[in-house]
Formats: structure tokens, sequence, C-alpha cells
């Protein structure tokens, strides 16, 4: 089902995900300080909320008639599937029917987005003060910064659409500052309107409908429309009004826009911001909008990510979608068939960093070729790529470990793979900020990657746990004992990896009949001279 913010907003409440907090919150350092405690604080996964603040002001004392909600699109994987219309269980098949049957979307007359617009001395005089944006890192931060924001531009040559989405640098009412990151499909267009002589033209959508939101963050190959994907995930097409200064459509539905040119000509510092590999990201040269209108819905909701360290909101929002991703293009582009699943490592990595490929009985061949593709894939970012058995919960990093350090000999199956780009990440010199810009679609080729084949290579002895049936018996005694919810951690009971004969299962199913003794007369009748 298609929603825009404020059905799912409702939807959220009705489900008891949203905590309304309608006492006075500053913006600058109070809205982010807050929702940052739902994941340093120790809080349960599934306790997580959407925040919606309703009485917001800033430094100067001044209160905004605009509220601000965080978390409001994936403040846990909970609150992400209602986004989506299904179940925790059932955001990986969505994603997969939206890849395979993208819908394009719908241009309409007129959407709630443009309820309100203003133009010329209006945008000088208000822009961007009149919206409450918070800020994301304070006490590092130099402004705040748009974080859910999605950048809407067309290939000047072929009129083709993209929508990524980066942070915005709030440097004036009328000017936003834009750091699409090395390597993202939005420089393409800015470098071909530079070669043209002509700014970009551009819109940043605030609060688009959740599943624009979802799309926008995905890394879709260059020419594919975002927003396509964003109807494959609605089941339907997504409506676009015209922009009103701009050749750009944007998402009816959405909550603000900001219409603009982004200047092919000059280039300012940006930044400093804290990102999503968990520290601050030194300032650089990036583009800038100038900003020739702002619409917005007359009831319109002023939407935050909180992102930087992981786990974050962002990385919820990326997180199925990339894993999807990758195992289509794994399984499906390189016909790599003993791939089950990939997992991608949320707390503290930034996801792309620790990637985990859950194998089926492959050959030798295949774990090396998926374990290079994944490395690869999409401009080289992951730097950890482990491949485990299907035996093995890729989710779990306990269990990760438990298999590098029993199947994988490090001289044999560790491969070190150098000449990928630069990772998006640390190290940082802010002592020489300023000096490196961001409009290039390529990076340094001095980052490297480790590959690690932990897949069983040979038969090993059974698990040393209790058999399935009788894990499962203890858990009912332990249910009726009226005992705290269990929760199954595999390898929660013992199974054979290969190394075992008939005889010792026999003996096993001897001893808890009470015939160990049994065995003990068959063991006599072995004796050895010693």
């Amino acid at each position: 089902m298609y929603r825009d913010l404020h059905q799912h907003l409702a939807l959220l409440e009705e489900k008891g995900l949203l905590l309304r907090v309608k006492q006075p919150i500053q913006k600058e350092t109070e809205i982010h300080t807050l929702v940052r405690w739902q994941y340093r604080g120790g809080i349960p996964e599934a306790q997580r909320k959407a925040w919606l603040f309703e009485d917001v002001f800033d430094a100067q004392g001044r209160h905004y008639k605009i509220p601000v909600t965080v978390g409001a699109l994936a403040g846990s994987p909970q609150i992400y599937a209602l986004g989506l219309d299904t179940d925790v269980d059932g955001i990986e098949k969505v994603w997969q029917t939206a890849f395979r049957n993208p819908i394009a979307p719908v241009i309409v007359e007129q959407g709630r987005v443009q309820e309100e617009v203003h133009l010329g001395d209006d945008v000088k005089r208000l822009g961007f003060e009149e919206f409450p944006t918070p800020i994301s890192t304070p006490g590092f931060d130099n402004a705040p910064y748009t974080t859910c924001t999605h950048w809407f531009t067309k290939d000047p040559e072929t009129g083709i659409r993209n929508v990524g989405n980066y942070r915005g640098h709030i440097k004036a009412r009328d000017r936003i500052g834009v750091y699409p990151m090395m390597g993202q499909h939005i420089i393409i267009h800015w470098d071909k309107a530079k070669a043209k002589g002509q700014p970009l033209q551009a819109a940043l959508v605030v609060g688009a409908p959740p599943v624009v939101s979802y799309a926008a963050v995905q890394k879709v190959p260059f020419g594919v429309d975002e927003l396509a994907i964003a109807g494959g995930l609605a089941r339907q097409p997504i409506p676009l009004v015209k922009c009103k200064t701009v050749d750009i459509e944007v998402p009816a539905d959405a909550e603000i826009v900001f219409e603009g040119l982004i200047s092919t000509e000059w280039l300012e510092p940006e930044g400093p911001f804290g990102e999503s590999h968990g520290y601050m990201h030194p300032r650089q040269y990036n583009p800038f909008m100038d900003v020739t209108a702002v619409t917005h819905r007359k009831d319109a909701i002023w939407v935050s990510w909180i992102s930087q360290v992981t786990p974050s909101e962002s990385s919820v929002i990326k997180k199925s979608g990339y894993e999807t991703m990758f195992y289509e293009h794994l399984r499906y582009t390189c016909s790599i068939k003993s791939v089950k699943r990939v997992v991608m490592h949320e707390p503290l990595t930034n996801l792309r960093k620790f990637i985990v490929i859950q194998m089926s009985k492959p050959g030798e061949t295949d774990v090396w070729r998926a374990l290079h593709q994944a490395a690869t894939f999409h401009q080289g970012v992951g730097k950890i790529v482990v491949a485990v058995d299907e035996d093995i919960d890729p989710t779990n990093t306990d269990a990760v470990l438990w298999a590098m350090c029993y199947r994988m000999k490090p001289h044999l199956d560790v491969h070190i793979i150098s000449g990928m780009e630069k990772g998006h990440g640390p190290p940082f010199k802010f002592n020489e900020e300023g000096t490196e810009d961001v409009i290039s679609f390529y990076n340094p080729a001095n980052d490297s990657a480790m590959l690690i084949n932990a897949i069983q290579k040979e038969p090993l002895p059974p698990i040393s746990l209790p058999k399935r049936e009788y894990m499962e018996h203890a858990k009912e005694i332990w249910e009726e004992l009226g005992l705290p919810p269990i929760k199954e951690e595999p390898p929660w009971y013992g199974y054979s990896l290969g190394q075992w004969s008939e005889e010792l299962d026999e003996e096993a199913k001897l001893a808890v009949e009470g015939r160990h003794f049994e065995t003990g007369e068959k063991l006599k009748a072995r004796r050895r001279r010693a």
C-alpha cells in the first residue's frame, strides 16, 4: 500500500511505535541527542520508537509551527517494515520484487507538496529559516544539515532522472551545500551540465513518502530510476508533480521541496559533518545550490534521519536493500547459485565494510568468485568479506568468528586484494582540510580488501551440543517452569559435520537409554597392552 508520511505516522501510532514529545525541545542540542540514546543506551531493538517533536524551538528562543520527526522511517526494523507494508520477515521479498519488477512513476497535475509556494523575495526572507532543521552532531557539526533529503536531478543529455540521498549544509536562507561523495551518480549529471556551461537544475525533497526514501538510498546502476524502484516497493506508480522553477518532477505527496540551481562554476568549502562511518568527515570543496523556490504542505513535517555511528536509522534504511542488491548480483548476475544470503554487519562498521556471504555446498572456485565480486561490487566498498557455510548464521558475529577460527587457515584461506578505491572513511587529514574536491567519480586506488574463505573444507566432528530432539524437549520443560522466553541462537543444538560413525552414533544412543555399560564391555574387549 502506498502511504505518505502523515499516513505512515498514523500507522506507527496505531501500532504503538510513535513517541510524541509535547514539551518544548531545542533543535540544536536536544533532538538528535535524545534519539541517540535509543541506539547507545542499551535499548533493545524491538523497543526503539519513531519520535515526533511537536514543540520545537531554536537557540535564539524562536518556536516553530512545523514539528520534527526522527526515526520515523527506520528507527527499528519493525518501523521500516511498516513503511514497506510488510513484517520484518517479509522485507527481503518486497525488495526482491521491487528490483525485479520496477513500476515507473506517473505525472499528475497537482500535489499537496505545492499547497504553499514561496518564490523570489519570500525565499530570501524565509527559505531554510522557516524549518526547524536539527543539528545532528552537536558540539562538532558547524551548522544544521539536512539528512533525510533526496536530491532529484536529470541527465542534461538524456533527461533520465537520478535520486540520491546526500547531506545538505545549510549556509544561508537560500543557499545549501551538497556532499555527493565520490562516485555518486549526481556527479555525472554535474559534469555534463558543467560541460554545457550550465548550472545543474535540482530539487531537494524533505519528507518523501517512505518507499521513496527507502529507494533513494539504494545504489542502483546508473540510468535506473530510483522512483521506479520505489514504485516496485509500493506495488503502484509514484505520482509526481512538476516543480515551479526547474525542469524536475518530485513526489506529489512529499512534505517540503527546495528547488534550485547547483552551480557548476563555483565550489565552496562544505563540512565538517559526522558521517555514517562513525567519524567526523573533514571539510572539502563541494557544490552548492541557490534556492529558487520552496514549496510545502500546509501541515508539513520536517524529517530528519539519525546517522553517524551505526547502528542508526540510516543503517537500518540501507541494510535490507543493500543486502538484497548484493544477493541478486551474486546469485543471478554472476550466476553463483550456491549463494544463499548476503549480510552486512551493522554495529559500528557502517554496513558495507564487513560483509558475510552464506553459501550452500559451494565449490572452491565459486567461493572465491563470490568473495571477489562482493568486495568489488559498487565501487569496491567491502573491506572484510567472509564466506561461511549454510549452518553458520551470517547475522551472528560470534558464529561467523567461530567459523573463521575453525574452518579456515589464514595462510591458505585469506587473500588480500590491493588497488581498491579509497574507502569512505578515515584516515582523514583535518589539518589539510579543503585540499580534496569531491567532484570526481574516482577515488585514489590506495585501499585494499581482505577475503576470507571460512567454508568447511573437510569433515569435522559434530557440534558439541545436545542433539536437537533433546534441546527441544528441554525447551518444553523450560516453558512449563515459567522461565523467561528463549530466543534460539544458532548453533543451539548439535549436528554432524561429517566426521562421525554409525558406531559412535549407536554408543550415544545407548548412553541416553542408560545402557552405557554395554559400550564399556565392548571397549574392554579392545584393550591394548601399555
